[in-house]
């Protein structure tokens, strides 16, 4: 996704990560680094009553592995600025497999250190449903071995 310095990226590059399966682990882990112990997430019982059937990953759990499936250059990457249109638009179930497109939609050149470069990123499911999708955006540097 990012391996290349500001100007080397253009409107339209695109990008797909690895894949990653969400694991019981996972949801417990998160649940218990967050403080987010909401039912649906963490109890079998209640989860079997709902609309889901089951238990669903947490939205941001799943956004936090989206970030972590994306490949970032450290010497590229000066700031994470930020994200819009964030939306889960489908449920991740324990054992989906999950990974993250990529597609540069804006570029803004910030001067002789950098540029804002914005991405639209859909995760999905190894079936081809989408999970999750927003525009993330981050600031880039114009060299590899740019000061930040």
């Amino acid at each position: 996704m990012l391996t290349a310095p500001f100007d080397a990226i253009r409107l339209g590059d695109r990008a797909t990560t690895r894949a990653r399966t969400i694991t019981e682990t996972d949801i417990v882990a998160f649940a218990g680094l967050s403080g987010d112990w909401y039912p649906l997430h963490t109890d079998r019982e209640y989860a079997a009553k709902t609309l889901f059937g089951q238990r669903i990953a947490h939205g941001l759990l799943i956004l936090s592995v989206t970030s972590g499936l994306l490949i970032m250059e450290p010497r590229l990457v000066v700031a994470f600025y930020g994200m819009d249109h964030v939306r889960f638009t489908g449920p991740t179930f324990i054992g989906d497999t999950i990974h993250a497109e990529s597609e540069v939609v804006e570029r803004e050149d910030r001067g002789d250190r950098g540029g804002l470069v914005t991405f639209h990123i859909e995760t999905k499911k190894s079936d081809g449903d989408i999970v999750l999708a927003s525009l993330m955006k981050i600031l880039v540097a114009k060299h590899k071995d740019s000061e930040r």
